[in-house]
């Protein structure tokens, strides 16, 4: 089939360079090398902050790759948002500027409205819709609509029938519609990248400039978005470091190369390291994923099912069954998603499929309960066939559906913008009600540094806080104070709880921090994290999706596909056998590797250590500081039900504002 296949064109290819999609495209691709030594290999995109380094991923190791760039042509018009009313305190939805973007979408043909979450989409779609008294029709698209649902947008948008749609990543690549004159980001992009990519989705023409607007969510967003826009306008692109590739795709590579035929380990070998993410994988890890394909590995040598391959006296390997390709073949793939069940009108409605949404979420809902999908609000009626039906219902306060989508962290080069910004004598370029709060803190207390890590502590309703400002990003922040809140118990300082945000950790309690460098002890911390992982969830829940790609659990069989509860209680049993027989399994370090990189992000918290040092900044304060109220008001944030509770919340954000010295 590919005998005369000349060359390979990937587009967009920064995106597949940042995940396991692309590691295992990148292994296809020196598959595709062996059959065509001739194959040529093209990588586009226009938004590589490196590109060295994805030349290193594209070409076949060790190889030299050219690197052509192109004329970037026109500056982008961006900019951020003005509105009457100020951005709020907290949160990430950008209702308080609704108004300013109905106008802007009046003004032009057609805009893309970003979000960078499923569930912000959905209740800004609804929130626009009530407040849209011109019936401007107005779409929205995200990843987990069902697709004639997607689809029908897209063709009203190639008919111009729609002047906007509310979005998700779901629009981020690959829309080339040269009606769209406008993108609106709502929230802080988190990254440079992203926020280009989207920006080149508007005027999508080679001597036209992209424009775009940016809509800060809350008042630290409004500091975030501006240090974003100058990134932009100074082209300097971000991008975390590359790891090597993770093993769990090169068991799958190597499987599915046995459902092809026999194959030589060392030709493999060779051909799995031509692939740039894989050129530093030794022998001996390689030799590791090979004998667990063969034999599952030690603790799971003895069981029929995992003993796949065979090596014949020619020594070449096989498949020991050639009817397992079947199955092979049927679990190929690094996307996991989240157990999703499918959403449909009651049948006596025609049963028109509407999207999915998580198998938590449907666990929680009762007959009645009401909740937004594809902008609609609809009413739970039952589920029958592990689909969920519902009722449309005339209400306008849902329940909403909490889709997991992404959850992006702001990207280290933003937050060291962002840092550095701090450090200007006044900010004529922020608007003065964020200017001032900036002020204000610097006056009472003082703004984190780069190169140093301020603590602030102060009491608050009758407990000490601590509020640490690492700028790691939220999956950091979030593991650093279960790591902390860890290291005070040992210490006995008897913390209550804590919050993370992607800037700070505020963690509450009984006693105050005196020695903060204890606290910060990077080995203490390594060796606090090792003994957390060892019983947590996260293990497991990382466990799961790498043995999936692996092939050590097979989701999809001839018979049927494995529910989610069903795939988590296998998981969970080998888990266990794992840890407890054979702690050093290859699985068991793919999934330590991973859970590090993850969820956890346990490498941003050691460069934040190493970088900081020993310069910790503990400054003792009597009462909340303006930098750190708004963290108090992501304190057992809810879903707001009605006005009775909006304005209860309003009272006390301005209650917290007002004791930090700050204007409503």
């Amino acid at each position: 089939m590919f005998k005369g296949l000349k060359r390979v064109i990937v587009d967009e290819i920064h995106a597949l360079a940042e995940s396991k999609r692309g590691d295992q495209l990148f292994l296809a691709l020196a598959r595709l090398q062996s059959l065509c030594p001739d194959l040529k290999r093209v990588g586009l995109s226009a938004t590589v902050e490196d590109p060295q380094a994805i030349a290193h991923l594209l070409a076949r190791h060790p190889d030299p790759c050219d690197i052509l760039l192109a004329d970037p042509g026109p500056a982008p018009d961006i900019r951020m948002l003005v509105t009457q009313e100020a951005p709020p305190w907290s949160g990430s939805g950008g209702k308080y500027a609704i108004p300013a973007v109905l106008e802007e979408i009046k003004k032009h043909k057609t805009t893309l409205i970003f979000h960078n979450t499923r569930a912000q989409a959905e209740l800004y779609f609804h929130n626009i819709w009530l407040a849209n008294d011109d019936g401007l029709p107005i779409g929205i698209h995200h990843g987990s609509l069902d697709r004639q649902q997607r689809e029908k947008v897209e063709q009203a948008m190639v008919r111009g029938d729609l002047r906007a749609i509310v979005c998700t990543g779901s629009l981020d690549l690959g829309i080339d519609w040269g009606d769209v004159d406008l993108v609106i980001q709502i929230g802080a992009p988190k990254n440079v990248k992203r926020l280009v990519q989207r920006i080149g989705r508007a005027n999508h023409r080679y001597n036209a400039p992209s424009k775009a607007l940016l809509v800060p969510a809350n008042r630290f967003e409004v500091v975030e978005c501006v240090a974003a826009l100058q990134a932009v306008q100074a082209g300097e692109l971000d991008g975390e470091p590359r790891g090597k590739g993770p093993r769990d795709v090169v068991c799958q590579h190597i499987l599915i190369t046995a459902c092809a035929g026999p194959f030589d380990a060392d030709a493999l070998f060779t051909e799995v390291t031509g692939a740039g993410a894989y050129s530093t994988l030794t022998r001996a890890e390689f030799d590791d994923c090979l004998t667990f394909c063969a034999t599952g590995g030690y603790a799971l040598r003895a069981y029929d099912q995992w003993q796949r391959l065979l090596q014949r006296p020619d020594g070449l390997w096989q498949l020991r069954d050639p009817r397992a390709s079947r199955n092979i073949r049927m679990n190929i793939g690094t996307i996991q998603d989240t157990d999703t069940l499918k959403v449909r009108m009651k049948r006596a409605r025609g049963g028109k499929p509407l999207g999915e949404i998580e198998e938590g979420f449907a666990a929680t809902l009762s007959k009645g309960d009401t909740f937004l999908i594809g902008g609609q609000i609809v009413r739970y009626e039952g589920l029958r066939d592990l689909t969920v039906e519902v009722s449309r219902d005339a209400g306008k306060k849902p329940k909403i559906a909490t889709f997991l989508g992404t959850k992006f962290a702001t990207s280290t080069q933003l937050s060291a913008r962002i840092l550095k910004k701090f450090q200007q004598a006044s900010w004529p370029e922020l608007p003065p009600h964020t200017a001032d709060w900036l002020a204000l803190q610097r006056k009472v207390s003082r703004l984190p540094e780069p190169g140093r890590l301020l603590i602030e502590s102060f009491p608050h309703d009758g407990h000490v806080h601590t509020a640490i400002y690492g700028f790691a990003g939220r999956n950091a922040m979030q593991t650093l104070g279960l790591l902390l809140t860890k290291r005070m118990e040992e210490l006995g300082l008897n913390p209550l709880g804590f919050l993370a945000t992607d800037y700070a950790t505020l963690i509450w309690g009984l006693d105050k921090i005196t020695d903060p460098n204890a606290l910060f002890e990077i080995n203490a911390l390594r060796t606090g994290l090792e003994t957390w992982l060892a019983g947590n969830a996260v293990m497991k829940r990382t466990f799961r999706a790498c043995a999936t790609i692996a092939g050590l659990i097979q989701r999809n069989t001839p018979q049927q596909r494995k529910s989610g509860r069903q795939a988590t209680f296998s998981s969970d049993i080998l888990y266990d056998t794992l840890h407890k027989y054979d702690p050093d399994h290859v699985m068991m370090q793919i999934t330590r590797e991973e859970a590090m990189k993850g969820l956890i992000d346990f490498s941003r918290i050691e460069d934040m250590v190493a970088r900081v040092g020993t310069r910790i900044d503990l400054i003792e304060l009597n009462r909340v500081t303006p930098l750190a109220a708004p963290l108090f008001l992501e304190v057992g944030r809810v879903p707001v039900k009605g006005m009775a509770e909006e304005k209860l919340l309003a009272a006390e954000a301005a209650r917290l504002m007002a004791t930090a010295g700050l204007p409503s």
